[in-house]
């Protein structure tokens, strides 16, 4: 049986080990507050880790919603990009954005109808504002752009049919949605990230397009026990107009699979936001195996193809296409006070650093009230 998700609140903490080091981290953690919440026709969620923050809310009138949202990644220490595996100290700048938007939607309840499940379409207008400074380890030939306002529309659509069991795993069904943004930078110039130039002409309006379809299935001559689980997530822009601030971002974490959060790309054993890409697609299949009524244990195979953003000089320009896989094998159970574990190893091939083979740990604590 599920449980009703439509009023929860979670804490979130926990961390992940790399062995051997990735970037120069042997252990990142993981802490963040979750909220959702619906007053009869009113809808919130929020995502809160103090320098990184989303929330939205919704209005409904019958299946017409009125939407807000904002967000925010202002996190005041230098961030570095890596290269090869390891961090690219001429990258060092500081660097985040706001941003607020407001739109129109229409919501539609759609089977097993349960709080996630429904069809949506939302145009909205995003209006943000884009910094970025320099750092004592900046190296000299990088030229940063001017702060500047960023806007544009945004068009989303998603659809969720899942059936998910008591500790919110997708267990029958499926979902899917997709993304279009187009945003324009007011004030814009010439730009050096570390790797070859990038023109004004080419980056201060850019399209990116994203989707992803998540399958959740039995396993054929098998009980209910046993389930298989299909992912594919992809996103694409045209070539040369994405820069470090407007590439999509592919990093590490838990796997989606709250309706919300179920476009969010992840590739297990990578650092949060690790790799900023032009296009990717990213494949994963799971089976999922039922222990008791609340502890689950699962394997899953990933693959990942992206055109990774370069941060050094090189002939082929400052994009290069690099793909590597990962296997998983994790535990998720209910545990004391109505909180949830989820304990995760990952051995991966080659893609997180440069064809040297890894592994990482991830264990994660969510609290509810």
């Amino acid at each position: 049986p599920a449980r009703n998700r439509e009023n929860s609140k979670a804490l979130v903490l926990g961390g992940s080990l790399f062995f051997p080091q990735l970037a120069g981290h042997t252990f990142i953690p993981i802490g963040a507050f979750y909220y959702k919440h619906r007053y009869d026709d009113l809808r919130m969620r929020g995502v809160f880790s103090i320098f990184v923050n989303e929330f939205d809310l919704s209005k409904s009138h019958d299946e017409l919603q009125f939407l807000a949202g904002f967000d925010n990644n202002t996190i005041p220490f230098p961030s570095k990009e890596i290269e090869d595996g390891q961090e690219v100290t001429g990258t060092s700048i500081r660097w985040g954005s706001v941003n607020g938007r407001v739109g129109v939607g229409w919501r539609h309840p759609v089977a097993p109808f349960k709080v996630d499940n429904d069809l949506r379409v939302q145009l909205l207008y995003q209006l943000g504002y884009l910094y970025s400074a320099r750092t004592s380890d900046t190296a000299p030939w990088v030229v940063l752009p001017p702060d500047t306002l960023v806007y544009g529309p945004m068009l989303r659509a998603r659809y969720d049919g899942m059936r998910r069991n008591l500790m919110e795993l997708p267990h029958q069904g499926f979902a899917t949605g997709m993304d279009a943004l187009y945003l324009t930078r007011g004030h814009w110039s010439d730009a050096n990230y570390g790797g070859s130039p990038m023109s004004k002409s080419a980056t201060q309006s850019y399209l990116r397009l994203s989707g992803y379809v998540t399958v959740a299935t039995a396993v054929p001559c098998l009980d209910e026990k046993n389930r298989l689980l299909f992912s594919v997530h992809g996103g694409f822009a045209p070539y040369g107009t994405l820069d470090r601030f407007s590439t999509f971002r592919i990093g590490g974490g838990p796997i989606p699979s709250e309706a919300d959060d179920m476009e969010r790309q992840v590739f297990p054993g990578a650092m949060f936001s690790q790799f900023p890409v032009s296009d990717y697609v990213i494949t994963s299949v799971e089976y999922r195996r039922e222990i008791f009524s609340f502890s689950y244990l699962h394997l899953r195979g990933t693959y990942a193809n992206v055109n990774r953003e370069e941060f050094v000089v090189t002939n082929a320009g400052n994009f290069t296409r690099e793909h590597g896989q990962a296997v998983t094998t994790g535990f998720t159970s209910g545990f004391f006070l109505k909180s949830e574990l989820t304990l995760e190893y990952t051995y991966d091939s080659s893609i997180l650093r440069s064809g040297e083979r890894g592994s990482n740990i991830t264990l994660l604590w969510s609290k509810s009230f």
